[in-house]
């Protein structure tokens, strides 16, 4: 199938999900029983990031010897990988599961291939995503960065997560390298879990949808009155250049997040 096709709509239950390949290969929708959890428009729903996640500091990058120059689309960083502004190949899509591909190429310094698979259930959607090098090893990362709706159209979510620390934020933005006391919000800030990524909303009366991934860090932005991102990924912000993750031709990096639900 051609990246140009029509968005992907999976289903189970009253539970259902549209993935739009074109954009980004993002979760435009997702609705349980009719009500809408993700922020609608293009730049929004839930969008996959990779090669790198967050800001990686002034655009710029060291893969041994060879420094690399990314286009700085937060100035003055690079910000979020280059998948979500990719037009992606449907694979496989069924009722209730759809894998996609997507080539990585310029402004990316490396070829190689990026998977994500998506997995509905009546009460969970799991969330897969593969990195591949073809020829030479680089520095990478993955994650994803949902919008969720603060408000499901009565009261506020509340975030409850327990994490073992939280990333110094300098001015730059950028984690500075210290591990302090996790900090009250509101939060544009990277925690550790290193028992895995585990952060419930509860919408009261309504819902309550935990976010779980085996991965250590979590990115947690509620400072705009509408919205909540929980973003588990690979490596904190700046990881390619403080605690880079080699991707190989014969060891790609996998990550994967289940968002699960039940009714209040």
């Amino acid at each position: 199938m051609s990246s140009s096709e029509e968005n992907v709509r999976l289903a189970a239950g009253d539970v259902e999900l549209t993935v739009d390949p074109r954009n980004g290969c993002r979760a435009a929708s997702l609705t349980i029983g009719g009500v809408e959890l993700l922020r609608q428009g293009e730049p929004y729903g839930s969008f996959p990031m990779a090669p790198w996640c967050g800001r990686v500091e002034n655009g710029a990058f060291r893969n041994g010897a060879d420094v690399h120059q990314l286009p700085l689309n937060s100035p003055p960083h690079a910000i979020h990988g280059t998948v979500r502004d990719t037009p992606w190949r449907t694979a496989r899509a069924g009722k209730d599961e759809a894998v996609f591909t997507c080539e990585l190429g310029e402004p990316w310094p490396y070829p190689g291939r990026v998977t994500q698979l998506f997995q509905l259930s009546a009460d969970s959607l799991t969330l897969t995503t593969a990195v591949e090098a073809y020829e030479n090893s680089f520095p990478a990362q993955a994650g994803w960065h949902p919008w969720f709706r603060r408000s499901l159209g009565h009261a506020d979510a509340r975030i409850d997560f327990d994490p073992a620390w939280q990333e110094e934020r300098g001015e730059n933005h950028l984690p500075t390298g210290r591990r302090i006391d996790p900090r009250p919000g509101p939060w544009d800030d990277c925690f550790g879990m290193p028992d895995g990524v585990s952060v419930t909303l509860s919408w009261p009366e309504q819902l309550e949808l935990t976010v779980t991934s085996r991965a250590e860090w979590v990115v947690i932005y509620d400072e705009q009155d509408d919205w909540i991102c929980v973003e588990p990924q690979s490596g904190p912000p700046n990881g390619l250049n403080t605690l880079p993750r080699l991707v190989t031709p014969i060891d790609p990096l996998e990550i994967s997040t289940t968002w699960s639900w039940r009714r209040l």
